[in-house]
Parts: C-alpha cells; sequence; structure tokens
C-alpha cells in the first residue's frame, strides 16, 4: 500500500528555497563577468559571444527597469519584489552589464515599462511574471548558439527567471 504524499510535498517550494536556488545556480555555473574560458589565453571571446553578453545584459537591465517602475507605482510590493529585482539585476552583472544590485531603482518617467504599470498589486505582479517568462524562454532558445560557458549561464538565469515566474504568481489561483 503506498503511502499519501505529505501535504508539505503538495504546497510546492518555499520562496527562500527557489531564491536560493537561483544564486546558487549562478555560483555553480561560475558566472562572473568577463570569465571567458576559451582554452588559449590569447583567444577571447568571439564578436557573437560579446554581442550575446551584451543583449543578455541588457535584457536583464531592461526587466530590472520593469521591476523598478513596478516597486515606484505599487509600493506594498516592494518587500516581495526587491530581493528578485537584486537578482535580476546580479544576473546583468554576469553577462558584463553596468548596474549594481545595490542601485535604487530610479525609473525614468519617460520609460515605457513605468507607463505600463496595472494599477493593482497582483496585475502588477502578472505583467512581470510574463516579462521573465519571456525572458526565460527567449534564453532557453538560445542555449544552442553560445559556447559552454556561456550557454551554462544562459542556463541558470532561465532558470532562476522561471522561479522568479513561481514567486510572482505564488498564491494566485
Amino acid at each position: 500500500m503506498p503511502f499519501p504524499p505529505s501535504p508539505r510535498a503538495l504546497s510546492g517550494p518555499r520562496r527562500r528555497s527557489l531564491l536560493a536556488v537561483g544564486s546558487t545556480a549562478l555560483a555553480l555555473a561560475g558566472c562572473t563577468a568577463g570569465d571567458e574560458d576559451s582554452g588559449d589565453p590569447g583567444d577571447g571571446p568571439s564578436a557573437a559571444d560579446r554581442r550575446a553578453r551584451a543583449r543578455a545584459a541588457r535584457d536583464s537591465e531592461e526587466l530590472a527597469g520593469r521591476y523598478d517602475a513596478v516597486i515606484a507605482a505599487r509600493p506594498g510590493l516592494a518587500e516581495r519584489l526587491w530581493p528578485l529585482r537584486e537578482e535580476v539585476v546580479r544576473h546583468a552583472r554576469a553577462f558584463g552589464g553596468g548596474r549594481k544590485a545595490s542601485d535604487s531603482p530610479a525609473p525614468s518617467p519617460s520609460s515605457s515599462t513605468s507607463a505600463s504599470v496595472p494599477g493593482n498589486d497582483r496585475d502588477a505582479r502578472a505583467v512581470l511574471a510574463a516579462a521573465e517568462r519571456e525572458l526565460a524562454d527567449r534564453r532557453a532558445k538560445a542555449l544552442v548558439g553560445v559556447p559552454g560557458e556561456l550557454a551554462r549561464l544562459l542556463a541558470s538565469v532561465a532558470a532562476a527567471g522561471a522561479a522568479h515566474v513561481y514567486l510572482l504568481t505564488e498564491g494566485d489561483a
């Protein structure tokens, strides 16, 4: 006779566990900006690799801007969103972007992301979840065309993005 599943198993992973997994995945992937392991010290990353890294950094910076806009428009969500935003900024830096995790949010009034923040918390989180999901999917598709180290980094950041989607939609029925 099989044992019934425990109630804990049905509730899904805890928020802290997912954040720890995302950070750990980045650390295990060896994601430091400029850490190219091409085998030959004279060889640097190819132009295509540099473009892929720059695109990934830009995408993460834009996503951080979306978090900034939501936090500015919906301050009640700041405590819940800030750790996710900090992780997105760390992703940008891992790809070679320039923002630091400690940079304070400063959404531009002319920014297209600041104009598209819904008027309630649930919809604001849904917009962020959709942006995270779209970016994670795009990064997963990009894995095919990049070398090992960058592919591992893209994969771990895509996995973290998928975890963010879960955290943003947690509790929504």
